[in-house]
């Protein structure tokens, strides 16, 4: 009989906090001793210090450090570390590329590249900074923009990047942070620092999080002063450290230290956080646990090299407790210091022993065991490569209404007819935002630098109010802080606020959102944040109405425009139900119908959505996400689609691909899947799998192998409660399954008996096999695709798979408590173990979204494939997929439809008076998602009635049956 692994599941819980020293790895161990041993006293020592690399800018010509020094310190030293500032990619890489060969040991190259390499190289194209991401709602694309950061600095042979910034700004006149940050809401900084955090590290680059313990509320820059924070520690803790606690729980490696003088952490006069062993080894270290590594913040900054010159600042910060240290300065004198400090037994060899093991631990964790040289060969097309797109995707998803006064300003059709004009506020001449000014609309361009005086001021308004029957403005030549009104002189803000009040205007503002102070009145003005081409082309696709607002303010620019705003113009509006001929006394009756479920214990919550003629008129959150009712449910709530993911992932790419003919409805499982030939399901029509009779069974239950099947418990050698190289597949919070078990699964679909032929056969081994196709003709994962070609450019925020990567569990309802195979709260995992076991992502099932984007995916089908003017599937494809096609089963191709018996049935489906044009499926968990184009009407409902046990009881009590009966009686 195998063994149990009973104390294994039941007893151990597993987190990880911070960077670990992989001490079970035998080769890790073998290879940091082996280098510690050939270390003389000056080299352990230098091995914790960091220098800057700074060589010829390739435009300026300018030199501001000279690389022999750095191979000073490479060859005299053995530095442990070089943090790459200004210079070219190929200059810059070329040196790295030198110091790793005369070193003698493997040298932690770091960035501070905040918002790419190209933030401190030339040639390459910096990204946006993170408050523009802080107005993306959007978490996935976070995660994107630092894994393509991470690319970035391995492509340089970059280990480290000093990145991302965790502190909340809640300071609008902060003179360092500022823009740098996610914004002032903290929830939103940990949640965007994570998925950054999480994208660089997955890129093969270390994140550290700074600037700890947090650097937010500051009105003086520490490059050139110490900041004083006049916080008690309650509201350090409640506030900064906040961001921090999170990504070390999430895993962050590193963490970066302030200069900060705290009073309520450490009094000591002029004693910056970065030296202070209360800040670092008391707070970070103990109190909360981060084992990861630690830098200094630099150390020729003003806020601690004011107080502690010529090498001391590096014994302080070592005394403290830091690992390495960032830009000590002189080399000789700050180890000289530090050998003075371990005669004085301020420092002693066994605690900086330690430090050097976990840095070299770090560098075999990154890479450095082995020798790295990076290609020159494209290196800056190479870095350049993915820019330019994630910009444009990042301005399209940030950019703000955060004001909408007068509709009748915006958006604006493009037309030649008009008489449109944009002043363009601190230009001189034409930029890209003036040039699709004048190609869109014929638009006269008036320039206004700061430099002019009030007198054109009067002329222009006159002009303005007597020409023209629309006016656009454009803010440019914004500084990045707030100094001097961020640049704008007082005439330009008049201008603005008086031409606001005499003409419909539009006022967008790309720079920093708080340089909107001053407009808080105006009726309509849009947030752009940055200044440059690419914005500039997206903001005019929004002003013509071709793409909608997304973002939402990171930042309270006023009362009137607090943190999160955002004016979402939908892509289905909301409106009054009778505009559209609904009945909004009997479509109330929905409410009765929905708390009565909850009541009788069907479901502990419930989301409804009635969209007609592309609008929503019913849209209501009912109950809790729990019985114990401690978190109700919202329009926003996040809930396991189940079998929806049929229809609105697999179905829905099936059709793209089919539509670009490189999918042929009667070919074979084996014509696309080269290992399903030489079994019997080798023959099997792609027609005939999506309308369930291809004779596969309706379903294996995988998990069955796995587990004993007298206590439930999973037998030893499938899974484990921590990830390892052969334990990937998270199918549970700390459940990890054999990777090559994967493999096995598919095995045993290729090995299960076929049906009967002419067989209607309900199987969710029919969608297996649809979503290996996908990926197959696509060469993308299938939750890659359906988000490249539908989630994102529709603007859809919830749909996808996995929804723990992107969303906190509070957002994500919870299933059932399993008893039996993973024996826990199924919460922000797959309820469905097969898909699980997949990973988490299969054609049958894994997808997870909120009412409204579901909604969005069923009205592009009644919109026959066209959404806000962009066709994304033909109407002929639309039209035969969700037809009738056999005699065996009452299915469309991918779709669920009503019995054809539908009036004389004693129980219909989904519900009487649903016509035949009618699409849509159901999901186990208990969601549905229906269209009718008779109608044009849209019905979601998402629950999660198998909550606690897997009840059956909403389907019993008919409620989604009921709730959508209701929804058709209410039509006029």
């Amino acid at each position: 009989m195998k063994s149990k692994i009973l104390p294994f599941f039941l007893c151990i819980l597993c987190s990880f906090s911070g960077y670990t020293q992989p001490k079970s790895d035998p080769g890790a161990i073998a290879w940091v001793d082996s280098v510690f041993n050939t270390l003389s006293e000056n080299e352990k020592i230098a091995q914790l210090m960091i220098v800057r690399l700074s060589s010829i800018n390739s435009t300026t010509r300018e030199v501001t450090f000279y690389e022999q020094q750095v191979e000073s310190a490479v060859r005299q030293y053995n530095i442990g570390g070089i943090c790459l500032f200004q210079g070219g990619p190929i200059r810059q890489t070329s040196l790295v590329n030198y110091y790793q060969s005369i070193a003698k040991t493997p040298i932690m190259i770091s960035i501070d590249g905040e918002t790419g390499v190209g933030m401190r190289v030339d040639s390459v194209a910096a990204l946006p900074r993170q408050m523009m991401l802080g107005a993306v709602q959007d978490p996935d694309l976070i995660y994107q923009y630092g894994r393509w950061v991470g690319e970035q600095c391995m492509r340089m042979g970059i280990q480290v990047n000093y990145a991302p910034v965790v502190d909340v700004n809640n300071n609008p006149k902060n003179p360092v942070i500022n823009d740098r940050s996610f914004g002032e809401d903290k929830y939103r900084v940990a949640q965007l620092g994570i998925m950054y955090m999480k994208g660089l590290q997955d890129g093969g680059t270390m994140a550290v999080a700074k600037h700890f313990p947090g650097h937010g509320d500051v009105e003086v820059d520490s490059h050139h002063d110490l900041p004083v924070i006049s916080k008690s520690r309650a509201q350090m803790d409640s506030l900064e450290l906040f961001p921090f606690r999170e990504l070390f729980k999430a895993g962050v490696d590193g963490a970066m230290v302030a200069h900060l003088y705290i009073p309520a952490i450490d009094n000591t006069t002029n004693r910056a956080t970065s030296i202070s062993y209360n800040n670092v080894t008391g707070l970070l270290r103990n109190e909360l646990a981060f084992q990861g590594l630690t830098f200094t913040d630099a150390l020729e900054m003003k806020g601690v090299a004011k107080y502690f010159p010529d090498g001391d600042a590096a014994v302080e910060s070592l005394v403290a407790g830091n690992d390495m240290l960032c830009l000590p300065g002189d080399i000789p004198v700050a180890v000289e210091k530090v050998k003075e400090a371990i005669r004085k037994k301020r420092l002693n060899w066994e605690s900086l022993d330690a430090r050097v093991k976990k840095v070299l631990h770090a560098k075999y964790k990154y890479g450095l065991n082995k020798p790295v040289q990076a290609s020159l060969l494209n290196l800056t097309e190479d870095l350049n490569r993915k820019s330019a797109g994630l910009r444009r995707t990042i301005a399209e998803q940030a950019i703000t209404l955060a004001s909408y006064k007068e509709p009748a300003g915006f958006p604006l059709p493009v037309s030649q007819n008009n008489r449109i004009a944009l002043i363009s506020i601190g230009a001189t001449d034409d930029n890209a935002f003036a040039k699709r000014m004048r190609l869109d609309y014929n638009a006269d361009v008036f320039y206004f630098d700061y430099k002019q005086p009030d007198l054109r001021l009067l002329s222009l308004l006159e002009l303005l109010r007597q020409r023209y029957d629309a006016v656009i403005i454009g803010v440019h030549g914004l500084t990045r802080f707030p100094g001097k009104n961020f640049g704008m002189s007082d005439v330009a803000i008049d201008l603005i606020k008086k031409v606001d009040s005499v003409k419909p205007a539009t006022v967008f503002l790309f720079g920093n959102p708080y340089a909107a102070m001053p407009f808080c009145s105006v009726k309509n003005l849009v947030v752009c944040y940055e200044d440059e081409a690419i914005i500039h082309d997206v903001a005019a696709n929004m002003l013509n109405g071709q793409i909608l607002p997304k973002g939402k303010l990171p930042v309270t620019i006023c009362e009137s425009m607090p943190v999160g705003t955002g004016i979402q113009t939908s892509l289905m509006p909301y409106t009054d139900p009778g505009s559209v001929g609904v009945s909004a006394a009997i479509l109330q009756s929905v409410d009765s119908l929905a708390n009565d479920a909850i009541r009788q214990q069907a479901t502990p919550g419930c989301v409804v959505l009635v969209a007609r003629n592309g609008r929503i008129v019913y849209h209501k959150a009912f109950g809790h996400q729990t019985y114990d009712s401690t978190r109700p449910v919202t329009l926003e709530t996040i809930y396991d689609m189940a079998s929806v993911t049929k229809i609105c992932a697999t179905t829905i790419s099936i059709m793209k691909l089919y539509d670009q003919g490189k999918l042929d409805l009667h070919k074979t499982l084996g014509y696309y899947l080269p290992w399903v030939r030489g079994s019997d399901k080798e023959s099997l029509r792609i027609n005939d799998i999506l309308l369930h009779q291809a004779r596969l069974k309706a379903w294996i239950p995988f998990s069955r192998e796995t587990i004993d099947t007298l206590t439930g418990i999973p037998m030893a050698g499938f899974y484990q409660a921590v990830p390892a190289d052969d334990y990937r597949v998270r199918v549970a919070d700390s459940f990890f399954m054999r990777t090559a078990w994967r493999d096995t699964l598919y095995k045993r679909i290729l090995q299960s008996p076929l049906e009967a032929p002419g067989k209607y056969i309900y199987s969710d081994n029919d969608f297996i096999f649809l979503g290996k196709i996908v990926e197959a003709i696509s060469g993308m994962p299938l939750e890659e695709y359906v988000y490249k070609e539908f989630y994102r450019p529709l603007g859809l925020v919830t749909a996808g798979f996995r929804p723990l990567d992107r969303f906190s569990k509070n957002q994500v309802s919870p299933t059932e408590s399993e008893k039996i195979f993973r024996r826990q709260l199924i919460h922000g995992y797959v309820h469905d173990p097969g898909a699980a076991m997949f990973g988490g992502v299969a054609g049958h099932a894994g997808l997870f979204s909120n009412a409204y984007d579901m909604a969005v995916l069923m009205q592009l089908f009644l919109n026959k494939g066209v959404m806000n003017g962009r066709r994304y599937i033909s109407d002929t494809t639309i039209e035969k997929f969700t037809a009738y096609h056999s005699e065996i089963s009452r299915r469309g191709l991918g779709f669920d439809k009503p019995e054809k018996d539908n009036l004389t049935r004693k129980e219909p489906y989904p519900t009487l008076s649903a016509s035949p044009l009618t699409f849509g499926h159901t999901g186990f968990t208990g969601t549905c998602a229906w269209a009718d184009p008779k109608e044009n009407l849209v019905f979601i409902f998402l629950s999660n009635r198998v909550h606690p046990d897997g009840s059956n009881k909403l389907l019993r009590m008919n409620v989604r049956s009921n709730i959508h009966e209701q929804i058709y009686r209410s039509l006029k």
